[in-house]
């Protein structure tokens, strides 16, 4: 299959899956469920190029793997945080500002937009799966599994770790300070966006994937000015009085020591 069918086909897999979702949240009430699937959609694109690619069958079925145990977990994780919830605050918002028209404009404003950034992202799993050669592993595609395990590491470590703090009710409007959570205040995006990162490098060990480096771009942009540290800093600062402490001592993003409060 030719790179601009495949691209084709994945796109067409891709707002079909998200159709399926938004017609589920119809039903449900509930936009908030598009989180649950945003990591199993970039496992159902990845056995998309696993099926039409025909680059070298390691690097297919390993990049097949890293990005299905990184989806599932993620979208099992999101799902046991979620489970029995209201919907999320965000989509809540959203639905009060739009009325009765929030069951259509959801479709464009949620899904279908959530849509065409999880295919433009999973730009590197194309590009890893597509081209032929070199039909062996190399040293870059050993360095891509290791970042990408450094990603994953400190996304389920933090998440988990972050779980077991909030179940205990003595926590509540605290600050979680400690394991991962003292040395940034984001583990879990830092680990998402190096995750993308290792994968893009197992892609760049084609020779001829370097192309794809906007997948893990674009997702890195998200996860800092997006959905994901300016959203949440936002709120923490506003319903946590001690958080202000927390940003003076710790990194925002990248893993560094904690400073001293002056």
């Amino acid at each position: 299959m030719s790179l601009p069918e495949l691209l084709g086909l994945s796109l067409a897999v891709v707002i079909g899956y998200m159709t399926a979702i938004w017609l589920i949240s119809l039903a449900l009430r509930n936009a908030g469920i598009v989180d649950v699937f945003w990591g199993l959609g970039f496992v159902v694109v990845a056995l998309v190029y696993l099926a039409g690619g025909d680059g070298f069958l390691g690097r297919k079925i390993l990049i097949t793997t890293l990005v299905a145990v990184w989806g599932l977990r993620l979208s099992l994780h999101i799902l046991r945080r979620n489970w029995g919830q209201d919907e999320d605050y965000r989509y809540r918002e959203w639905r009060e500002r739009a009325g009765r028209r929030f069951w259509w404009t959801s479709f464009f404003q949620v899904f279908l937009l959530q849509g065409v950034l999880l295919w433009l992202i999973s730009a590197p799993l194309l590009a890893a799966q597509f081209y032929e050669s070199p039909d062996n592993f190399t040293a870059v595609d050993i360095l891509g599994v290791l970042v990408w395990g450094v990603g994953f590491y400190f996304e389920a470590v933090g998440d988990w770790q972050l779980a077991r703090f909030k179940s205990d009710p003595a926590n509540k409007g605290r600050v979680m300070r400690t394991g991962l959570w003292q040395y940034t205040r984001h583990p879990n995006y830092f680990g998402d966006a190096t995750v993308w990162w290792g994968l893009f490098i197992v892609a760049a060990a084609t020779g001829e994937g370097a192309w794809a480096i906007f997948g893990p771009v674009l997702m890195t942009f998200l996860l800092l000015r997006v959905s994901g540290v300016a959203l949440l800093e936002r709120k923490q600062a506003e319903t946590k009085p001690r958080y202000r402490e927390y940003v003076e001592s710790t990194s925002a993003f990248l893993p560094w020591f904690p400073r001293t409060r002056r």
